[in-house]
């Protein structure tokens, strides 16, 4: 029955479109699935928090080295190639860090994890421009979606696993082996892209033109992952709110961030790319404003809800707009602008941390506003015709 539904969908619109779904899927599921073993893996090497952290480290050092070339590969060959080369570096990768006996080891793992990360992100990303390309309604948004409901689902795996006291090494072996599987299962689905060769420094610069999306990702990524990393500390420590609630709030955030998604496509079919852009820059701002003018937790619940609808399309919808460029390949305009996009969300959370040291972490998230308010002012210099 599975093998004529393959032939049936194989090279149209549809297929394409499932082909992509489940790819972001495994994207989504893998790095959730490792995460969630990360206390175990930091056990197992006998590591305090700073050492640990310092570990850490290398899984950004590695997708940051990486941007650059998955650029000029996404440049010389069809995005489903470098899919696929990701994909299988992912996929082998993830079954390595419970196997690690030494720091060195996970140090090395994590580079190659980071950099499968970077290929195998940008290359799905490429991916769905192309899916994009057949419909003429959007449908760009749920497919990162997809990768959020998979992280969930990463997650209570991974509960599941640690409940019933499974090794890391057994239990991401097992998620890499089922991700490999689907990998070989669908990838023969995916759509064929004919590459743009650009002729580009090794590190660059974004085009003039596309820096206004840079520092619009920059801003996005920045405002998720400094809600990833410390709107549970924020409960806690300025809130003093109990485990339970603490849990809550990040639950409302991400499960806003994932209906933002689902239902981001509907929004920009009625409004238009660019307005979505503005009032997402409009809820980050509002958001982070009513944490700090109001640390009360449910105010404060609704801060995080506004934040996660804020940034939940935003990556998705500037990449769809870069992918229009005519001036440049899909590849090379995904590349420029994950890189200072990517800054933001490796160096942003830090300087969070220094703010709430010296003055508060009321005060950290305040300068998330202004982040917002800046992510507002980019969003009105896009063109119409962009």
């Amino acid at each position: 029955m599975i093998l004529p539904f393959f032939k049936k969908i194989q090279n149209t619109p549809r297929g394409f479109r499932i082909a992509n779904t489940v790819f972001f899927f495994l994207s989504g599921f893998g790095y959730s699935s490792w995460v969630s073993r990360i206390p175990h893996i930091k056990a197992q090497l006998h590591l305090s928090e700073a050492e640990f952290g310092t570990v850490l480290f290398a899984f950004p050092i590695g997708l940051m080295l990486t941007m650059p070339f998955t650029g000029r590969l996404l440049n010389k060959y069809s995005s489903r190639y470098i899919m696929l080369l990701g994909a299988v570096m992912f996929n082998v990768v993830l079954a390595l860090p419970g196997l690690a006996g030494f720091v060195w080891q996970l140090v090395i793992i994590l580079l190659i994890f980071g950099a499968s990360r970077n290929i195998f992100n940008l290359s799905i990303n490429a991916q769905s421009l192309e899916v994009q390309k057949l419909y003429k309604q959007s449908i760009i948004t749920r497919f990162h979606a997809v990768w959020s409901i998979a992280v969930f689902s990463g997650a209570g795996l991974g509960y599941v696993m640690v409940s019933r006291h499974i090794a890391p090494a057994h239990h991401l072996l097992g998620v890499s082996v089922f991700m490999m599987a689907l990998t070989a299962c669908f990838y023969p689905l995916s759509i064929h892209n004919e590459p743009v060769p650009v002729k580009k420094k090794f590190f660059s610069m974004p085009e003039k033109n596309l820096i206004k999306f840079a520092i619009i990702c920059f801003v996005s990524m920045a405002c998720e992952n400094t809600m990833y990393d410390w709107s549970g500390i924020y409960f806690e420590n300025i809130l003093h709110a109990s485990p339970k609630l603490t849990s809550a709030a990040f639950v409302f955030f991400a499960t806003a961030v994932t209906l933002g998604r689902l239902f981001g496509d509907y929004g920009v079919m009625k409004f238009g790319t660019k307005r979505i852009l503005l009032y997402s820059g409009i809820f980050i701002t509002l958001g982070f404003l009513i944490c700090f003018l109001l640390p009360f937790i449910y105010p404060t619940i609704f801060g995080y809800v506004l934040i996660g609808i804020g940034v939940s399309c935003v990556v998705p919808l500037v990449f769809s707009i870069a992918g229009r460029s005519s001036k440049l390949s899909s590849g090379s305009a995904l590349t420029s602008i994950s890189t200072i996009g990517y800054l933001g969300f490796l160096l942003v959370p830090p300087m969070v941390g220094f703010i709430s040291e010296y003055l508060s972490m009321k005060f950290a998230f305040l300068v998330m506003a202004f982040l917002g308010i800046l992510m507002i002012f980019m969003v009105n210099k896009i063109g119409e015709n962009e």
